[in-house]
């Protein structure tokens, strides 16, 4: 296949594309040689034909059928990995079954999750319940408790660098009894559309100071300090990690013309690339993945049995085949 200049459309008119080309600063996330080294246009077209030609265009292609999460078959686990490996994501589904917690765990470490992120809203075990906890502690002041819509994130965006989060395992013991679909995105095609559209804005997304979550203070004062740091990095493996949300509030972009740009052209990929994928988790049903882009829309509540997921987060990748 030879892709087209760009598989998400051409640069608009007078935007960062057009005009006079302008230098672009070399290795914008400190590699030497590869497709997210600027300077090696060959590595980088190989891999950027290689990953279009595979992106999916349906959930269908991240499905599969597990017998036993607890306990998965060889085949089983090679077709996740295989999954994770060219999506980031693979989607499993099970027969629906009671309400166990340390499924995500489970699973995770079969697939080579083993440093689990325990925030501070997860349960004792580090893992997460995610459900409307109206009234119900300090869970409750945060969107994902709530019924409302997610904008687009990636998990743990507000994390210090050594405490980011590289996957996450999100299970489905009931949806809700309406709505509550998400988006997905593997950030590798974002990294593509990015840099098809002008170099200059993964270079700014990539600088260290691009996005800073301001502090969050409770009662007894500074409960996280301020987080600065890139959209784009990468981890020792020199595989790329995106760290990013769409919301306005509790975020503060870096004050300058590239930036901005960047930032705008990124919203303008999430909002028209042809490999935004869409569907809810049923019950029974899971996802696994390497902190791809993802949302969530609003939901209502059947009140005799409210939507519930569990959510385990992970300081590691998911392992290679």
């Amino acid at each position: 296949m030879t892709p087209p200049r760009s598989a998400f459309g051409a640069p608009p008119q007078g935007g960062a594309a057009s005009g006079p080309a302008k230098p672009v600063p070399r290795r914008p996330l400190g590699s030497s040689g590869g497709p997210f080294d600027l300077d090696d246009e060959r590595a980088y077209r190989a891999w950027r034909e290689a990953k279009l030609a595979d992106a999916p265009l349906s959930l269908a292609a991240l499905v599969v059928d597990v017998r036993d999460p607890f306990a998965l078959s060889e085949h089983e686990r090679k077709a996740l990995l295989q999954r994770c490996a060219r999506f980031n994501m693979a989607i499993y589904r099970t027969t629906p079954g009671g309400a166990d917690p340390s499924l995500p765990r489970a699973l995770g470490r079969q697939l080579g999750l083993e440093r689990l992120d325990a925030n501070w809203l997860a349960d004792e075990d580090g893992i997460s319940p995610i459900t409307v906890r109206a009234g119900a502690g300090p869970a409750a002041a945060f969107i994902p408790y709530t019924n409302r819509a997610i904008q687009w994130h990636t998990d743990g965006y507000y994390h210090p660098a050594e405490r980011r989060i590289r996957a996450m395992v999100l299970h489905c013991v009931r949806p809700a009894a309406l709505g509550g679909a998400n988006r997905l995105l593997d950030h590798e095609l974002a990294w593509i559309a990015l840099r098809d559209l002008a170099p200059v804005h993964v270079q700014a997304l990539a600088a260290p100071d691009a996005m800073s979550i301001p502090a969050r203070t409770d009662d007894d004062g500074v409960a996280r300090p301020e987080q600065g740091g890139p959209v784009f990095s990468l981890d020792a493996e020199g595989r790329l990690h995106m760290r990013y949300t769409a919301r306005t509030r509790s975020i503060a972009w870096k004050d300058d013309a590239a930036t901005q740009a960047a930032v705008a052209a990124l919203r303008g990929v999430l909002a028209t690339s042809p490999f935004v994928l869409q569907g809810r988790l049923e019950a029974g049903m899971g996802l696994v993945c390497n902190n791809v882009l993802h949302d969530r829309e609003g939901f209502t509540d059947d009140p005799a049995a409210p939507r519930l997921l569990y959510r385990a987060r992970f300081l590691d990748r998911i392992a290679s085949e």
